[in-house]
């Protein structure tokens, strides 16, 4: 009887000890179920051409322009080895740096000003700042050909020559200059928005504090406003240098031969070359490098961030 009394309570106990199947709420199942059309047409528009993209990069064409295999690895060998390939490459990082960095330089005060408004004048500057997002990037990128335009008749030129600052037109147009211009205008509200976000939680009573201990306002901005602010610098960064770095709208009308970019490349090769493993290829490399590059930039924001 003592025996049978000692093993009941131990097989109640390994009973509940035993781990459960988990099993899904009724809330659960509905949230999954809402989110099969969405997750369906990503992996039918989205992740199954992208994967099927980068399986041609290493993948053999032959001669009559069927792509197959044997699999190889020539095409990235091919990219890195020519100069002129990694000379896109380089550029294409510059000008998505170079870009991301002017947007953070002009965006910070440009989310200062919107975060310490009055409300009605919050309002305007934010419409303001997306507006330009309502008008076409071919429409936009054009308006800037015509501003930066390398003789009398660019806006720019006739300014400055009015002004009698030059005796010459300068030469803009179809440059780095231009493109970084132009994609600074169409990628900048993706650096002013997580910004405004960040700051508007900043404690005003702690920037208050910092100004009453006789703190000048560049100092509190730097030791307070700045860290605090860095989850969405490095949102707005991510943003901006991938968006800028895969571009091809604005670098193909701005830039012209003198400012090519990879995403320029792309398309030469795929729809002028029909080389499609090696555009796939260079698309691999875009891909990679900009994930590498934004993934780098998050580690050192987030370390910033603890510190």
């Amino acid at each position: 009887m003592t025996a049978t009394a000692t093993i009941l309570p131990s097989a109640a106990r390994a009973e509940r000890t035993r781990p459960r199947l988990a099993v899904m709420s009724r809330q659960q199942i509905m949230g999954l179920l809402l989110l099969l059309p969405a997750a369906a047409f990503l992996l039918a528009f989205f992740v199954l051409p992208a994967c099927t993209l980068f399986t041609y990069s290493v993948l053999t064409q032959r001669a009559d322009g069927v792509v197959t295999v044997p699999f190889t690895l020539s095409h990235l060998g091919h990219f890195f080895s020519t100069g002129l390939y990694t000379h896109v490459l380089i550029s294409t990082l510059r000008m998505a740096a170079v870009t991301a960095a002017m947007a953070a330089l002009l965006g910070y005060p440009v989310a200062l000003v919107m975060i310490r408004s009055r409300p009605m004048m919050m309002r305007v500057m934010t419409i303001v700042v997306i507006a330009p997002l309502i008008v076409s990037v071919v429409v936009r990128t054009y308006g800037w050909q015509l501003i930066l335009a390398n003789n009398r008749s660019g806006v720019l030129n006739w300014l400055l020559m009015s002004l009698g600052l030059i005796d010459h037109p300068i030469q803009v147009l179809y440059s780095e200059t231009a493109v970084v211009v132009g994609s600074l205008h169409v990628f900048f509200p993706f650096m002013v928005l997580p910004l405004a976000s960040a700051l508007a939680k900043v404690n005003p009573e702690v920037l208050d504090a910092a100004r009453t201990l006789g703190a000048p306002a560049w100092r509190v901005f730097w030791r307070i406003s700045l860290p605090l602010s860095l989850p969405g610098l490095a949102v707005g960064f991510t943003l901006v240098f991938s968006l800028t770095a895969s571009s091809y709208v604005t670098p193909a009308i701005l830039g012209g031969t003198a400012a090519q970019m990879l995403g320029n490349l792309i398309e030469q090769q795929i729809t002028a070359v029909y080389d499609w493993p090696f555009g796939a290829a260079v698309a691999l490399v875009l891909v990679g490098t900009v994930l590498a590059i934004n993934l780098a930039s998050t580690w050192f924001f987030e370390r910033r961030t603890r510190a």
